[in-house]
């Protein structure tokens, strides 16, 4: 008996899905292959008793995907989504070595950095997310199917927004996409705030989703390649080859617009003010509210990475010449030293270090307290450690769930169910003491209609409209 294949795909010209799922029947072997459409994607195999279930298996698997949208297609019609990497011609800086107590090698350029209470987390074009406590050692490590193009938080949620178009929840045993994004958007950043996703994208534009991965709006700047957004509970502040430009939360209209000395490179906010770096080597200082100046930062190259203190008492930024800055609020250069380990994609500051990730696949820990400042403008540096994490094997995004019994719900234990509601999956807690009617935002590609879930704990979200699954996830039976 020749093989037998089933090609399907979902795409959604308005907003999100853009995936492919072959099923091989080959005797009593079924293959089945998954991915985003245009990618080699993943591939799982199974092996029946004899070919008559092999084909059951796999009528199974491909009604459950024709329910949840799928469609026959013709494999090649449709082609990859583009991908912009940021890239930096990055040379060494002239100025003293900056004091850093630690480096850690992720393997490739890294662009994405959180640095939590606990941890460090740091992204990289690989894939690659590691895990780090605030002294080096590495406590864990992920795998995403491309490049990491951020990693943010939305309260205690960590999300990591990736080459492939999807934003992976970081927060359980295992990756799992919590957010997709259209096939034609050439995503440069991504920010969340209470599970509203905002994407900026290379021709200029931002687009709007929400916890439910539902499109919002969108609108196209006067500029473009637009590696700034930052979202707030009054809207967005995106920023973009002419400045930066604040849209209203619900509606999207344009609330305020700033010009810029050069094209912003990267954004930063504090609860009152947004920052910009540019390409003309400022950092403007704006008002969250009017847009107003209230100060810029002279750096000596392009800036491509800055963040401030809690407050914005003091300003950091990263050149494209291997330097890092420190401002006073009033726009008082204090100190510029050199990181050692390439330019600085990304940064953060907390209690009184500054981390930055960068163009050789570095995370480095900076001592930016004023005493070791003031040694390093010395010459006086602290031993460095250097950190690898050979053996350390990645946990890798998958779709597959583990199962469980119903009568093994442990107490504690949240159970949601999968519903069909207007032509959308949606997920509602069934368990008791919580309110039904609220959607739960619940990792996209393993919802199946009518299926429930055991989940490790359920959330309200800050606006209070809305569960968030958080933990480990298991399917009942």
């Amino acid at each position: 008996m020749a093989a037998a294949t089933t090609y399907l795909e979902l795409s959604e010209a308005s907003g999100s899905a853009h995936k492919f799922y072959e099923v091989v029947v080959d005797g009593t072997k079924v293959s089945i292959t998954f991915g985003r459409i245009g990618e080699r994607g993943s591939t799982r195999e199974s092996t029946f008793a004899d070919e008559a279930k092999a084909v059951s298996a796999a009528e199974k698997k491909i009604g459950e995907k024709v329910r949840k949208g799928y469609a026959p297609a013709v494999k090649g019609q449709r082609q990859r989504r583009a991908i912009t990497r940021r890239e930096i011609t990055s040379v060494q800086s002239s100025a003293r070595q900056a004091p850093v107590l630690w480096r850690f090698h992720s393997g490739a350029p890294a662009f994405g950095i959180f640095i939590g209470e606990d941890e460090a987390w740091v992204g990289n074009e690989r894939g690659d997310v590691f895990t780090l406590a605030h002294d080096g050692r590495v406590t864990g490590r992920y795998g995403l199917p491309d490049g990491v193009k951020c990693i943010v938080a939305d309260d205690f949620w960590i999300y990591a927004g990736c080459d492939d178009g999807r934003v992976y929840d970081l927060g359980g045993k295992v990756p799992r996409v919590a957010y997709e994004i259209a096939n034609d958007v050439d995503i440069y950043w991504l920010d969340i705030d209470d599970g509203v996703l905002g994407v900026s994208d290379r021709q200029g534009g931002i687009t709007i989703v929400d916890h439910e991965d539902e499109f919002q709006w969108s609108r196209r700047s006067a500029g473009d390649s637009a590696w700034m957004v930052r979202c707030a509970p009054e809207g967005a502040f995106h920023g973009h080859s002419r400045g930066v430009t604040h849209y209203a939360a619900r509606t999207g209209d344009p609330v305020w617009h700033a010009e810029t000395t050069g094209a912003v490179l990267f954004g930063w906010q504090e609860p009152a003010e947004v920052f910009a770096g540019t390409s003309r080597g400022w950092v403007h200082r704006l008002s969250r509210a009017t847009g107003a100046e209230t100060a810029r930062y002279r750096c000596d190259a392009a800036v491509f990475s800055c963040a401030t203190s809690p407050g914005g008492d003091y300003v950091f930024a990263g050149d494209n010449h291997s330097s890092v800055y420190c401002f006073a609020a009033d726009g008082t250069r204090l100190w510029k030293l050199a990181t050692g380990c390439g330019s600085a994609f990304s940064m953060q500051y907390r209690d009184e270090r500054l981390y930055i990730v960068t163009t050789d696949g570095s995370l480095a820990c900076i001592d930016a307290s004023p005493a070791a400042i003031h040694a390093a403008e010395q010459g006086e540096l602290p031993q460095r450690s250097d950190i690898k994490a050979d053996h350390w094997q990645r946990v890798e995004a998958t779709a597959e769930v583990e199962t469980v019994v119903a009568s093994a719900i442990p107490a504690g234990g949240v159970v949601v169910e999968c519903v069909q509601e207007g032509g959308r999956m949606r997920v509602h807690v069934i368990s008791d003491g919580y309110d039904r009617s609220r959607a739960v935002q619940f990792p996209k590609d393993i919802r199946v209609p009518g299926a429930r879930y055991l989940v490790t704990e359920i959330h309200t979200s800050a606006s209070g409209g809305f569960y968030r699954a958080r933990g480990e996830i298991k399917r009942l039976l």
